[in-house]
This record gives C-alpha cells, sequence and structure tokens, in this order.
C-alpha cells in the first residue's frame, strides 16, 4: 500500500478544533486521524480523492 499523504491533497484542511484536527473536504468530515487512514479504515481500500495541490512557484 502506497501510503498517500493528504497533506499534500487539495482537499485536505486544518480545522480549528483540538479533537479533530483533520478535514477532507472531499468527504465531508473531520477526524483526529489522517483522513486517507480513517477512509483506508473504513472502506478496506485507498482514497480515490486524492488531487494534489498545486506546487506553488
Amino acid at each position: 500500500m502506497k501510503r498517500i499523504n493528504c497533506r499534500r491533497c487539495q482537499y485536505y484542511y486544518v480545522t480549528w478544533e483540538a479533537q479533530r484536527p483533520h478535514g477532507c473536504k472531499a468527504y465531508g468530515f473531520k477526524s483526529s486521524q489522517i483522513p486517507s487512514l480513517l477512509v483506508f479504515q473504513s472502506t478496506g481500500s485507498d482514497c480515490t480523492m486524492f488531487k494534489e495541490k498545486n506546487p506553488s512557484k
């Protein structure tokens, strides 16, 4: 399994909630875990919504 780095995904965001600091706009949830791990645990497959952010120039 290739690990997906959510921090490089355009749908990832950091929330202000201490208990749920990781958010995913594509799936519409906040979590204490990195979203790709939660998706894998829930579905048994890798995140299919990953879209890499445009690199800054």
